[in-house]
């Protein structure tokens, strides 16, 4: 997500900032619905884990070596994190790996896993989708343009149930973004990536398409937009051959933006279906039927989220922090 768009002077984001984090906690859970209570405990607390980075994203868990990866946009770096090895460097450059000096937010944003448990990227400055190599520093590149035209900046992936990946192309790691000169495409689209490496472009309708997630029956794909001007979550119905049927808004909080800091971003579900999503305020917690439970408020403007360790640990990518919080929710 474009950090600009966040960027805050309250005295709960300096607190964000904080270098100190041993068992330190931060925010609070908003309680909208009793009904939160059976995904999120009472005595559940945020608890920040690390600290200090410039703009941290794509939270994905690696069940093997029991770490978490996340993205450090703007240093163009993944860190790993674990409980017994703490917070190390894990990979840089990780999204821009050009030659030429560049600014901007260069580096990968979001992440996740193929079927073989490889590391795959959605690396902003090189403008694609890539494969980290076995060797931990090159990368394949998978799809990196469309109908012959470049993408803009891949944000965030899924893969769906046939190992098709799904991803998103805002502009936001372009140096200028939406106004840069290099850019391509005059939309903002989301894409399938099928296994045999054909590229589809599945809907141009969203202005600032961004996290995206399947619904554990992968009937229903949901996407976030994080507009300030149309700030939704969409719902679109899955067709047989893998494409996207009618959609419709899951949820509207255009209203919200300003009043709280952030919006729709990265989100993940839960084995029931509910849709645990960052937006104005922190992480949103729905219920298939789009009823807000309540919001995971870590007090700074909340990037995105996965799940980790058993399932039931939801870690999130606060501005400068990584926090996390324990759950009754088994994550998808």
């Amino acid at each position: 997500m474009h950090r600009r768009a966040f960027l805050a002077t309250s005295l709960a984001a300096v607190a964000c900032t904080q270098q100190t984090f041993a068992k330190e906690t931060m925010g609070e859970v908003v309680r909208l619905d009793p009904r939160l209570d059976q995904l999120i405990g009472a005595d559940a607390v945020i608890e920040k884990i690390a600290g200090g980075f410039d703009w941290a994203e794509g939270p994905i868990w690696q069940s093997a070596e029991k770490r978490l990866l996340f993205s450090d946009i703007p240093k163009n770096m993944i860190w790993q994190w674990s409980t017994g090895g703490g917070l190390k460097p894990f990979l840089k450059p990780s999204g821009y790996t050009g030659t030429e000096k560049r600014g901007g937010e260069s580096g990968c944003n979001g992440l996740t896993l193929n079927a073989d448990g490889k590391l795959i990227l959605c690396q902003h400055g090189d403008r694609r989708i890539a494969r980290l190599n076995d060797d931990g520093k090159t990368f394949t590149t998978l799809a990196d343009r469309y109908e012959g035209q470049r993408f803009n900046s891949p944000n965030d992936l899924v893969y769906g149930p046939h190992g098709d990946l799904y991803f998103t192309d805002p502009p936001y790691g372009l140096e200028k973004g939406a106004d840069d000169p290099k850019r391509e495409m005059n939309y903002c689209g989301v894409f399938r990536l099928s296994k045999e490496g054909k590229v589809t472009l599945l809907t141009k309708e969203l202005t600032r398409p961004n996290g995206l997630g399947f619904s554990p029956d992968h009937k229903t794909l949901y996407v976030a937009n994080s507009d300030p001007a149309k700030a939704i979550w969409m719902a679109y119905s899955m067709k047989d051959d893998g494409t996207l049927g009618e959609g419709k808004v899951f949820y509207d909080v255009t209203k919200e933006v300003g009043k709280m800091k952030g919006l729709p971003d990265g989100l993940k579900l839960d084995v029931q279906g509910n849709l645990f999503s960052t937006g104005p305020g922190g992480v949103w917690v729905f219920t298939p039927k789009a009823e807000v439970l309540g919001r995971i408020d870590p007090g700074c403007a909340t990037a995105n989220c996965g799940w980790g360790e058993d399932g039931s640990t939801l870690f999130m990518t606060a501005d400068k922090s990584l926090c996390r919080i324990r759950t009754k929710a088994k994550g998808i």
